[in-house]
């Protein structure tokens, strides 16, 4: 009973839903979590001072053995969107390309290209509260349009089954749909390995130019 106790205690103490929007499975071991991140919260401060301190004054993120040695250990999340748009290049692309992200939604419309966008959008991490139609906001509309846009730029891609969960993902960390979209394009373009998705069956509509020269480098290409 002792036992149990304990565990009812970690369960009331503990939210149901982590800092992403994730519920917790039904055999979530509260107790357990609870007495692991007491230890490891010490650690997760001393790691968050450090990168306030890296990251004062609010300048780019410069590449360093420093940053290297940082990312290896973690990015705490409230400086994680900052250091991932930084390091991956992203940030340089979209302060070049001012404008771009915006084209590409109001460009000329795929029927099939959209549509299979809308068909995954139920499937997107059902156990996200975030995602979920009845969300005040529901993320669902940011990611379509993620998706959208990546389709009309990188026309080599277009929308391959996965991406969904990849560009969810980078809007729940970044908050922010155009931030999501260029790391997106930094990820597909330039850091995962060469035809990872192109591996898979495209769905896009006709091949038409991007909406907007791209500045800096070709869409998909490296900086």
């Amino acid at each position: 009973m002792e036992a149990a106790g304990r565990a009812q205690a970690a369960r009331d103490r503990v939210p149901r839903i982590d800092p992403y929007g994730f519920e917790r499975p039904e055999d979530f071991d509260y107790a357990a979590y609870e007495e692991f991140f007491s230890t490891y919260l010490v650690i997760l401060t001393r790691r968050a001072i450090k990168w306030s301190k890296l990251l004062k004054g609010g300048g780019g993120v410069q590449r360093s053995m420093t940053v290297k040695r940082y990312i290896r250990k973690g990015v705490p999340l409230e400086h994680r969107a900052r250091v991932w748009m930084g390091v991956s290049g992203a940030q340089a692309r979209m302060d070049r390309n001012p404008g771009y992200y915006q084209r590409l939604l109001q460009g000329e419309r795929s029927a099939s290209l959209e549509e299979a966008i809308r068909t995954d959008m139920n499937r997107t991490f059902p156990d996200n509260v975030r995602f979920r139609k009845d969300a005040e906001p529901c993320l669902q509309g940011p990611l379509y349009n993620v998706l959208l846009a990546y389709g009309h730029h990188n026309h080599g891609v277009g929308y391959c089954q996965g991406m969904n969960f990849i560009a969810g993902y980078l809007i729940l960390v970044t908050k922010s749909e155009e931030e999501a979209f260029w790391l997106l394009d930094a990820l597909v373009g330039r850091i995962l390995p060469e035809n990872i998705l192109g591996a898979r069956e495209p769905v896009q509509g006709q091949h038409r130019p991007a909406a907007g020269a791209l500045q800096g480098a070709t869409a998909g290409a490296g900086l």
